[in-house]
């Protein structure tokens, strides 16, 4: 154990011995392990946008193995998806890799002006699969966003009494946000402190632009003179508002960019804005795997500093 990784856990003095260990199981697995930093391969777009979607420029993933090989031979921290794609592989891969079960999803088979997450899978099923944790999604910005603070409330209690750590992937969205402001700096900021709230171990935002959306928050980043000109400085505020930089915050890499330098520049904002990492789906999987394991590389490095 890394002083950097007790440091970590420290700040969770609440926790039950059970959801540090599990969460210390991540923080200490992969090529990054010890440091403090997480990159974590997510495969839920399967369920989000649909297999063509996520799989046919890369038809290797519809297999749900091949995720679990991605990971490890990248040397990732952890690994996320729903139930049925971890089930594919948790026996063959049983303890090779920690595993993280999103237990929320939601599907695109209907126009929806307020997205909702159904429930999927149970506190139970991550138990007997083994995962480390349990990831849930919540849209702050959408009508129906206070109905997803109380179901995510009773799931991660239930989670953290089974010794397990939990993700929430935080992601504004919803009638009351524009397109815009989804990725605005004032609500980026908002939805991880609303994460932080709401007790989560490892939080995850987009990364967030210099629009801001609400008139209120503008006049205060105004006259605090808030700096948010670049991407560094942006990830800096977004750690700011993650408890002064006391949560597991990472970030998500987005529809995948053919323009691998925009992939680096976006890790090398997030190590020097103390950010502790990237959760890259569609960036990695969607790449044949030798070219994904070469820009997983890349990625790792920067955030070990060997690359500037």
């Amino acid at each position: 154990m890394t002083e950097r990784v007790r440091e970590i856990l420290s700040w969770y003095g609440s926790d039950n011995p059970g959801s540090l260990t599990n969460l210390a199981r991540m923080l200490n697995h992969g090529r990054l392990g010890g440091t403090g930093r997480m990159v974590i391969l997510p495969v839920d777009q399967g369920w989000e946008h649909g297999p063509a979607r996520s799989f046919a420029p890369n038809p290797d993933g519809y297999d749900p193995r091949y995720h679990f090989k991605l990971a490890l031979e990248a040397g990732c921290s952890a690994y996320a998806a729903p139930l049925g794609f971890l089930e594919a592989g948790a026996r063959d891969f049983a303890g090779e890799i920690p595993l993280i079960l999103k237990a929320n999803n939601h599907d695109l088979l209907a126009d929806e002006k307020d997205s909702w997450q159904a429930l999927t899978a149970s506190v139970d099923d991550a138990l007997r699969i083994g995962a480390c944790a349990v990831g849930l999604t919540i849209y702050p910005g959408s009508a129906l966003r206070k109905e997803m603070y109380e179901n995510l409330r009773r799931y991660a209690e239930q989670a953290k009494e089974a010794g397990l750590a939990v993700v929430v992937w935080s992601y504004p969205r919803g009638s009351q946000l524009s397109k815009e402001g989804e990725t605005a700096v004032d609500v980026c900021g908002y939805a991880v402190h609303i994460a932080a709230e709401m007790g989560a171990h490892i939080l995850k935002v987009k990364l967030p632009t210099d629009h801001i959306e609400q008139d209120a928050a503008r006049k205060v980043y105004e006259k605090e003179k808030i700096p948010i000109g670049t991407l560094t400085e942006r990830v800096r505020h977004v750690m700011q508002c993650a408890f002064a930089g006391r949560r597991i915050v990472v970030f998500s890499g987005g529809a995948k960019k053919d323009d691998e330098s925009a992939i680096f520049d976006e890790a090398r904002a997030i190590r020097d804005g103390g950010g502790m990492g990237s959760i890259i789906g569609r960036n990695s999987f969607q790449r044949k795997k030798a070219d994904a394991l070469k820009m997983l590389d890349s990625i790792m490095s920067i955030y070990e500093g060997k690359t500037k």
